[in-house]
């Protein structure tokens, strides 16, 4: 029986190039699990195995890891930064204890580190903070600091002090101990000194640290009653009151170094131990009814409890397909059988392995605490529960986005076309944001994703891992229609022809919903004209007319559908009459209410240097952005706006254009708004124009 107090179950999450793989690679040098560290500009990090992930420099997908840190058992997660991942940061955290946010010490608090900081404080995990590239030119600790505080809105606990900045930068002072830990630049992590605080220093140590024990006195009453007497509690103490804080998610230690050049990292993996939480000391997951309603259990982390376990990730690689697990009650043995819930089928547990990026060791079993991936399961995908099939229960289950832009694509021959569709079942079951559609006009294959990027890796994951040569159509935006004013209108469906004939009269009003509320029914029938037995009918045929609206074909959104009256016959009026009457009424009433396109907008945050603000300002406008706010920093400009999607196609090759390759930006789904009437019909003409070809 494992001691689980010993376990943490931690993410890295971060911005795009704020250094969470480079930490991730020193994390697994200091804990013995690689020798010969792996830089990510030369493409050998150790977690970033995909070849696409090697050329571009960035995480595309989380990979897990294994690492021990004085006795204790570190079950590490790295995540992707770029905002079309999002997605993997969010799977992650949900099942993690505890995370370390990474920052730039030049960037600061960028937009995707918003993002991820959000999807924490959703899953309430609790994190350190680690100031990274402190080393950088324009790397400053306390600016950063402050922009935790300001930006993210989150208390910032300093737990260390830079020693120098830029270049001059050489080691930290730990706010606790009063000790200066110092590198030499050999680049060697382990050739450091422990000494005594730098000259000049002292008084600035002496202010963060009183700062320090003000702000974590009041965890414990009798720790800060002690305290207002002008007592000052002992490190053990301290560590005590900033641990039961970091877990209540009151406050983040905030460590500093810089990862590159092999500074500060003990420190943080020091605090991983002291202050974030233990499987044990997270509140246990909830659990659901088949229909995701609460039902007041929870997975208590026990080995001896009744077998829970969600599946967080699957990952598909020469063996087969990996799924992730995370076991939060119970023990997993090989061989043994498991239920999902989801499908109501068992499956059997064939090998259980502890990943280290993409290599493994064999397990036998594993238990509550644990995060291990399992080969062989046939029918489970992500968010399904696996449980003790004598003691079934689902766990809450995970919310994916919808996708907001699609891609056609065809393959060049025959041969690729059965591989493809091999191909793509797998990536689908990998990722949860990434959809695939059969367009059954022109058999054309339909991608859709979270972004350009997203789609166009996914292409890329095609051709390479799967051997499928495709060709590529144009992006299309997933338009919607609504309608702009109410209608009464009524129908009658009459079928006679011989034998038992069809009858159903519905009277209705057909009125616009408010934005985001999707599709809504009621029915004010009074007085039994319309049996009570036939509204789900109503409803249904209503429901089945949404995917296809009546400008472009393009699903419908934002409508309330009231039944008020209508009529039937005792003996032709059936269900099946009042789904027709309903599906004709739509077809019938729509068109009267003023239909309209809507489009997806995008929330944009573009960083740029402060002497190119204007153009990047002026190019935003030409794509019909609203600009919501700027914000000046030391190293430039973020500008904040909302821009219709179908604008964004081939953003970053313009920004960086504009801004010598110095440009940044994320983006991420907001809303959806009316089109212009120009861009409607523009719009409305290319998909009649494309059905014509059909």
């Amino acid at each position: 029986m494992t001691d689980l107090s010993h376990y943490r179950n931690i993410g890295i999450f971060a911005h795009v190039d704020a250094g969470k793989t480079t930490t991730t690679e020193r994390i697994l040098k200091l804990t013995g699990k690689i020798h010969k560290i792996g830089e990510v500009h030369d493409g050998a990090a150790t977690t970033d195995f995909m070849e696409q992930e090697q050329e571009r420099g960035i995480t595309i997908q989380s990979a897990a890891t294994t690492c021990f840190w004085k006795d204790h058992r570190f079950n590490i997660i790295d995540t992707p930064g770029h905002v079309d991942f999002t997605i993997e940061v969010y799977r992650s955290l949900k099942v993690l204890d505890g995370g370390i946010g990474v920052f730039c010490g030049s960037g600061g608090v960028e937009p995707q580190s918003e993002t991820n900081w959000r999807y924490a404080n959703d899953s309430e995990v609790s994190r350190v903070i680690y100031i990274n590239k402190l080393d950088r030119i324009g790397a400053d600790f306390y600016r950063v600091v402050k922009q935790v505080e300001e930006v993210l809105g989150a208390v910032p606990l300093v737990m260390t002090l830079p020693i120098g900045t830029e270049d001059q930068f050489s080691g930290v002072v730990d706010l606790l101990t009063r000790k200066a830990w110092i590198w030499d630049d050999s680049g060697d992590p382990m050739n450091y000194e422990i000494k005594d605080i730098p000259a000049g220093m002292e008084a600035d140590v002496e202010k963060w640290r009183e700062k320090l024990i003000d702000q974590v006195a009041d965890q414990y009453d009798d720790v800060m009653e002690k305290y207002l007497e002008g007592e000052e509690p002992d490190i053990d103490t301290i560590k005590r009151c900033v641990r039961k804080g970091t877990i209540n998610l009151d406050f983040f230690p905030t460590y500093c170094g810089s990862s590159f050049k092999n500074k500060g990292v003990q420190l943080v993996l020091d605090a991983v131990i002291d202050y974030l939480p233990s499987p044990t000391e997270v509140k246990p997951q909830p659990e659901v009814d088949l229909e995701g309603n609460a039902t007041g259990s929870f997975a208590v982390v026990d080995a001896d409890k009744p077998l829970r376990a969600l599946a967080f990730k699957i990952m598909d690689d020469r063996f087969g397909a990996l799924t992730f697990l995370r076991i939060y009650s119970g023990k997993l043995e090989k061989g043994t059988s498991v239920l999902n819930t989801f499908t109501g089928k068992t499956e059997r547990i064939g090998r259980i392995v502890e990943m280290h990026a993409d290599a493994r060791n064999e397990l036998d079993s594993a238990q509550a605490g644990d995060i291990v991936a399992v080969l062989g399961m046939k029918n489970v995908q992500t968010g399904h529960t696996l449980c003790d099939p004598k003691f079934p229960a689902t766990l809450e289950p995970m919310v994916f986005p919808d996708p907001v832009i699609s891609l056609a694509i065809s393959p060049k021959d025959k041969a690729a076309s059965e591989k493809m569709g091999i191909a793509l079942g797998k990536m689908i079951q990998e990722d949860p944001s990434f959809h695939v559609e059969t367009d059954e006009d022109s058999g054309e294959t339909i991608l859709k994703g979270m972004g350009e990027l997203h789609l166009d890796i996914k292409v890329d994951i095609l051709k390479r891992t799967h051997g499928v040569d495709v060709i590529v159509g144009k992006p299309q935006v997933a338009y919607r229609e609504t309608i702009t004013k109410s209608v009464e209108d009524e129908y009658t469906h009459k079928k006679q022809s011989g034998g038992s004939g069809q009858y159903g009269k519905i009277n209705y009003i057909i009125e616009p919903g408010e934005p985001g509320s999707g599709f809504v029914f009621e029915s004010a029938v009074t007085g039994g004209n319309v049996p009570r037995e036939y509204w789900p009918a109503v409803e249904k045929g209503f429901k089945s007319m949404l995917d296809k609206g009546v400008l472009a074909g393009f699903p419908c959104l934002d409508f309330k559908v009231i039944l008020t009256d209508g009529a039937f016959h005792a003996v032709d009026s059936s269900a099946i009459a009042f789904e027709i009457a309903a599906k004709a009424a739509f077809r019938q009433s729509i068109p009267k209410a003023g239909p309209q396109l809507i489009e997806p907008i995008m929330k944009v945050d573009t960083f740029t240097p402060a002497d190119h603000v204007g153009d990047v300002i002026g190019d935003l406008n030409r794509r019909r952005g609203m600009i919501k706010s700027q914000d000046a920093g030391v190293t430039g400009v973020r500008i904040k706006s909302d821009v219709p999607l179908s604008e964004m196609f081939g953003y970053i090759g313009d920004l960086r254009t504009m801004t010598s390759g110095r440009g940044q930006f994320s983006m991420e789904f907001s809303h959806y708004l009316p089109c212009p009437k120009n861009v409607a019909e523009e719009v409305i003409k290319e998909v009649n124009e494309r059905n014509k070809k059909k």
